[in-house]
């Protein structure tokens, strides 16, 4: 069957949600939740650099971005090969994104707290997109703030009609089912319905 992944990234993690389409109707067939981390400091590496000289914070951001990068990577490739096993069609990759950062330095980030929770909330989107195009998967960025309006436009539903389908296919697929799987499945849709 066509598959499409959703992603909704946090710090540290994200929500994957693979859509598939069947007679038709939308249909989960997987849904998870990636770690992009391998040790505790790295979910928030800014915060982390915070506390060392400056020197060595550089070199602790790049460690953690480089990190994530791997990570991420690895597990787009992991999620890919469990769709080739299911014999599934994988079309693409729907990523719910947030406004870009400006191109601060990390001595810049550091210098103003709320610059490292900035970078912190799109090191692991950012990581993610790099991993889609990098293992060649199509990629489609959704602007989080406005998702459903951006999805019902695409799929020209309204977004009561959408809401309730992303509803629905909770109920058929069993918890857990909240806010993250919901905007993963969102966007997932959004790349299976729309854009193929």
């Amino acid at each position: 069957m066509r598959v499409a992944f959703g992603l909704k990234a946090h710090s540290g993690w994200a929500a994957l949600v693979v859509l598939g389409e069947q007679d038709g109707e939308l249909v989960v067939v997987d849904r998870r939740r990636i770690e992009l981390v391998e040790e505790q400091w790295a979910k928030q590496p800014y915060h982390a650099a915070e506390e060392v000289e400056l020197n060595e914070a550089r070199g602790l951001v790049k460690r953690g971005i480089a990190a994530a990068n791997r990570i991420a990577l690895r597990e787009m490739r992991l999620a890919i090969k469990r769709e080739e096993r299911r014999n599934n069609d994988l079309v693409g990759c729907g990523l719910l994104v947030t406004d870009p950062m400006p191109k601060w330095t990390v001595d810049e980030i550091l210098a103003v707290h709320f610059r490292m929770h900035k970078a912190e909330g799109v090191l692991f989107r950012d990581a993610l997109s790099s991993a889609a195009k990098k293992a060649d998967v199509a990629l489609v960025e959704i602007p989080e703030k406005s998702a459903t309006l951006y999805a019902a436009k695409a799929l020209k539903v309204s977004a009561d009609e959408l809401s309730e389908s992303i509803k629905m296919l909770g109920k058929s697929s069993g918890p857990p089912w909240g806010k993250d799987q919901k905007e993963a499945a969102l966007a997932a849709t959004v790349v299976l319905r729309a854009l193929t």
